[in-house]
């Protein structure tokens, strides 16, 4: 996309996300992320088949200039063709227990 969005994203997200949409309100800067298709090597060893996507979900991260920050995001759904079994790709961008980037909550975790 090319608009330096890229720039406000957790290191490591354009790896496995694509930006499809910026949105910008008074209040909020909304960046829409689409999973990435899996890599022949993330395939190794399994025989998947894509079951579209999993409805969005937000993830709220460090406020931009007085804007809260949400990542818009959606994760594709694939399933395991040998034992039925969802497969999703493992990644840490959220805090446990939390609707916030891991960065973020570990922030505020830290705030007297």
């Amino acid at each position: 996309m090319g608009t330096g969005y890229e720039l406000l994203l957790p290191s490591g997200v354009l790896d496995y996300f694509t930006v499809i949409e910026v949105e910008q309100s008074p209040r909020s800067i909304i960046i829409d992320l689409e999973e990435r298709d899996l890599s022949q090597d993330e395939r190794q060893g399994h025989r998947l088949y894509s079951k579209g996507f999993y409805p969005s979900a937000d993830i709220h991260d460090f406020p931009v200039r007085g804007k809260s920050l949400i990542l818009r995001v959606r994760r594709r759904r694939w399933q395991d063709m040998d034992t039925g079994d969802p497969f999703m790709r493992d990644w840490d961008l959220v805090a446990q227990g939390t609707r916030l980037t891991a960065e973020f909550a570990a922030f505020l975790k830290a705030l007297p």
